[in-house]
């Protein structure tokens, strides 16, 4: 007889489960499986649209980037009664605050199976060129002693690359169970066609937020760079400022970027795989990733990638066969990358068919979600449904 269990999925943002969990909420959903969608930031528009994929969406407060103990501790107290009224079988719990917070009141509530994953380490373990701040190495030893109370509730730890497992399990000494490396959250490809890209004017995209550490300031110069030799060369950046970001591009410097003309900008959009297909090249001089969405996306579509050699990031790119990778802060070598590009324009569909198919290999989300199903434990009963 098929036996249902209750999932309960505890993001922060509403949004990341219409947008980045929805395929798996359908699938689940679509396997007579109970789903409960845990959200901190949310409109009542974000609860419609996740009630509209089969999950039930529950509320709670959580500061996503406060650090107030006392305001964390109500949370934790908040997850644990809501769990124990629920009573899931599984708590799955990813970004930072919910899966130590949400590991926690899941341990107290008695839930039998606590899964975390974390999709990157954040900016308290991403390097800078001038060294991290004294406020910054605080904040990240907090956050290592919540990971070595939280992580042994857990059953099992998901990381999406295996330098963040090092970098954090390894290198801290942290206790979990079982660790597993899922190399990509995925997509569905039907989404993001392949197309070959018209080679007559290369043009160069970055989609990112505008943010020091995606590396828009290296872009910055990288475009000047290659303006300076090819002065039509075209460039497009997708993304919106974070004004509450202090390593956030000024408006003040964009509004002067533009006005001398040095690249499009339409900002933030919702039909990236548009923007993607008109374009030649992916751009992407990251200081460190999970594994970045906007690159699969780029790969599915058939577009070669250049981006940094860091974790998360270098899990994209085969360097001189998909793209080019080059180490992070570096202008000059960025710059060079899209010359190449621009001198080599019979490269970008060859090495974009090569991108497109380690997208089918490596970020397919029909292959990563049924991966996650086993991880949850969930594929021998599917196997036995009749």
């Amino acid at each position: 007889m098929y036996h249902n269990k209750k999932i309960a999925f505890i993001g922060t943002t509403g949004s990341s489960f219409y947008g980045f969990r929805a395929d798996i909420i359908r699938k689940l959903v679509a396997d007579n499986q109970t789903v409960y969608a845990f959200t901190s930031e949310y409109t009542q528009k974000c609860l419609e649209k996740i009630r509209a994929l089969g999950a039930i969406p529950i509320t709670y407060q959580l500061s996503r980037g406060g650090l107030n103990p006392f305001a964390d501790i109500q949370s934790f107290l908040q997850l644990k009664k809501l769990l124990r009224q629920i009573q899931p079988d599984i708590v799955f719990s990813y970004f930072a605050k919910p899966v130590i917070y949400g590991s926690m009141a899941a341990k107290a509530a008695k839930v039998p199976v606590i899964i975390g994953m974390l999709e990157g380490l954040g900016y308290t373990f991403t390097d800078q060129p001038e060294g991290q701040t004294a406020k910054t190495k605080i904040i990240r030893s907090i956050q290592v002693l919540l990971y070595k109370i939280s992580f042994p509730c857990l059953h099992k730890m998901i990381f999406l690359n295996p330098d963040d497992q090092h970098d954090l399990v390894t290198n801290y000494g942290l206790k979990v169970p079982e660790v597993h490396i899922l190399g990509g959250i995925g997509l569905n490809l039907k989404d993001y066609s392949y197309t070959v890209a018209n080679t007559c004017s290369v043009k160069f995209l970055f989609i990112g937020r505008l943010l020091k550490e995606k590396g828009v300031f290296e872009l910055i110069q990288a475009i000047r760079i290659v303006k300076s030799k090819y002065p039509d060369a075209h460039f497009t950046v997708l993304g919106e400022i974070d004004h509450q970001n202090m390593g956030a591009l000024k408006q003040v410097e964009l509004d002067q970027l533009l006005a001398e003309q040095l690249f499009e900008y339409p900002g933030y959009v919702t039909n990236v795989n548009k923007w993607i297909t008109d374009s030649s090249v992916f751009v992407l001089p990251s200081y460190r990733e999970g594994v970045p969405r906007s690159t699969q996306e780029a790969m599915a579509i058939g577009r070669p990638v250049i981006t940094t050699d860091v974790p998360g990031c270098r899990e994209t790119v085969e360097d001189g066969v998909n793209g080019f990778l080059v180490p992070r802060w570096d202008a000059e070598t960025l710059a060079e990358k899209m010359c190449y590009f621009i001198e080599n324009p019979e490269q970008v569909n060859i090495m974009g068919f090569e991108s497109y198919k380690i997208a089918l290999e490596k970020f397919d989300a029909e292959k990563v979600n049924s991966k996650l199903i086993e991880i949850m434990g969930l594929k021998n009963l599917n196997e036995k449904t009749s």
